[in-house]
């Protein structure tokens, strides 16, 4: 009888750390998580907006699928909301089916990931090969760099495609109207995001400097505010003040609705939702691979339980089938908002709740100010997270890998930047499991030990199955030229796997010795061989019967 494993049970971790909470660790909460929701401000306009959505949607769902992740979800400071990673899945069914299926998508997808977690198939996402992840992270980043070149350059593109080429095409067919002052904003931009850090680090030149002046608290507490806002608000007031021609998002959208978005439910058909298999199974492979790599960063940086997977990718799915009811796009964990969560202080999700409210808070005071945010500096956001996103030095460290690997991670990569981000994930487990049976059979052998007149000798070694049965063959041709009666033994202590196809090439094995008139031999079989050889009843077929392998040897 088949034993079902039992379901997950929905323990959100917050239950767990809120034991024993005291009023020090509420304040190194609140103010990790204050920190956090500042540098999510820019981050989620820029994502929406990249992702061919309004600002808002972005905002709304780092506001209500960061609060759900927060308070249900299965790590202690986790921070969830839009993701990088999403811009090019999401504006790609954007581009081919619209918002409202886009909705769709994302609430099935939800679902599937909260049943993923519900059955305990959370781990299963590990099994994805590292190549494979690396390969279509850093593709997502250059084509989230590619998309982001219309803004910086400031070019009159009503709308761009979704495919590489066309992108590429379209951009230099436009490059005649550069718009030299967003390109100026964009340029700046980025080279203070890379500069603000570096220049306030604790062995940098300026920060020795101000360290021997007493009259520099205002300039400490500057050093703390997150390099995204800082570039923001700076470039926001220079381009405010000098009235340069650029575009902003009120230009673009009109500005950001200064209240909470309405529920509302999107048209929905089954017909439709069979068109929206993929890109459901898409949001949902990608949710659970960012979110649970996001868990798998934090504990190792962090001195929380570990994470339970099961429990975040239920928390995941609840988010994703709750944000698209208020406009909201596809929610994961954040790997880079994560990070600074941590390194403010962060010691529960407490501090994710508290990251939802200043979120909440800012767009519900300051939205109508969000409107002349100049479109340029949320491109040169972007291309900072592409930047870093990428994992840019594993194309230089090729070469100290196996040919299998670079066929996987790069293969992966050229499809994620060429085809889509699917085809990608496709082409790189298909690959990842043709590579493995090709160096599964190529460890299995069969090599001869021994020979009499009328008995042969061989040693199993490795897995027989269905990548190696060809290896049985010389065997069997070396029996069919023996003398009458001979006598094969397989030593199979070293057979450490057994498939049904295996077992049919030992079968044709015995087809040929009987031929002969002969008999069959194997020794040292360990549970797994043994339990299939007994189970299909080719046990009947050995002269005396399978030995199991010793357990006393083994010790």
């Amino acid at each position: 009888m088949i034993k079902i494993p039992p379901l997950a049970s929905f323990r959100p971790r917050l239950l767990q750390d809120i034991r024993g909470y005291t009023i020090e660790r509420f304040a190194r909460d609140a103010g990790a998580g204050a920190t956090v929701g500042i540098v999510a401000l820019p981050l989620a306009m820029a994502f929406a907006i990249a992702s061919g959505l309004k600002p808002e949607a972005g905002l709304w769902t780092a506001i209500i699928g960061g609060f759900i992740i927060a308070t249900l979800g299965g790590t202690s400071v986790q921070i969830g909301g839009p993701a990088g990673a999403f811009i090019v899945i999401v504006y790609g069914i954007v581009e081919r089916y619209g918002v409202a299926n886009l909705l769709i998508a994302t609430a099935s997808a939800g679902v599937l990931l909260f049943l993923l977690g519900l059955f305990r198939l959370g781990t299963l996402v590990r099994y994805v090969p590292v190549s494979v992840v690396i390969g279509f992270t850093n593709g997502i980043a250059v084509l989230i760099a590619l998309s982001q070149l219309r803004d910086l350059f400031g070019l009159d593109i009503a709308k761009m495609p979704a495919d590489f080429f066309n992108q590429i095409l379209t951009l230099g067919q436009h490059m005649g109207g550069l718009n030299i002052f967003a390109l100026g904003l964009g340029l700046v931009c980025i080279g203070g995001l890379f500069l603000w850090p570096r220049l306030w680090a604790v062995d940098s030149q300026f920060r020795r400097q101000l360290d021997q002046i007493d009259t520099v608290s205002a300039l400490r507490a500057t050093s703390r505010l997150p390099a995204p806002v800082v570039a923001l608000v700076t470039l926001t007031l220079v381009s405010w003040y000098f009235k340069l021609p650029v575009e902003t998002i009120g230009t673009r959208f009109g500005g950001i609705p200064q209240g909470p978005p309405p529920f509302a439910l999107p048209d929905f058909s089954w017909e439709t939702a069979k068109l929206l298999v993929s890109p459901t199974l898409t949001i949902a492979l990608l949710g659970a691979i960012e979110s649970l790599l996001c868990a798998r960063v934090a504990d190792q940086l962090s001195d929380t339980p570990k994470h339970d997977p099961n429990q975040e990718l239920m928390a995941q799915g609840i988010a994703n089938a709750v944000v698209p009811f208020f406009g909201g796009m596809p929610a994961t964990g954040t790997i880079a908002r994560t990070v600074t969560n941590i390194r403010s202080g962060a010691t529960s999700p407490v501090a994710g709740v508290v990251h939802a409210a200043t979120l909440a808070a800012v767009v519900l005071i300051a939205a109508p100010m969000a409107q002349h945010i100049p479109l340029a500096v949320l491109a040169g956001v972007l291309l900072f997270v592409a930047w870093n996103m990428g994992e840019w030095r594993e194309f230089g460290r090729l070469k100290h890998f196996t040919n299998h690997y670079r066929l996987m991670m790069v293969s992966t990569f050229l499809a994620t930047v060429i085809f889509d981000l699917t085809v990608a994930v496709e082409l790189g487990l298909v690959m990842a499991c043709v590579l493995f049976v090709r160096r599964q059979s190529a460890i299995f052998s069969a090599d001869k030990v021994g020979q009499t007149d009328h008995s042969l000798r061989y040693t199993l070694y490795g897995s027989l199955f269905f990548g190696a049965a060809a290896k049985m063959d010389p065997i069997v041709a070396e029996v069919e030229r023996a003398e009458e009666g001979v006598h094969v033994v397989l030593d199979a202590s070293r057979l450490i796997a057994l498939d049904t196809t295996g077992l049919d090439a030992l079968e044709q094995l015995h087809k040929a010795i009987e031929k002969r008139g002969g008999q069959l031999s194997m020794s040292g079989l360990n549970p797994q061989p043994l339990s299939l050889i007994e189970r299909s009843g080719f046990a009947a077929h050995l002269s005396d019967g399978p030995t199991p392998a010793n357990p006393a040897a083994d010790r």
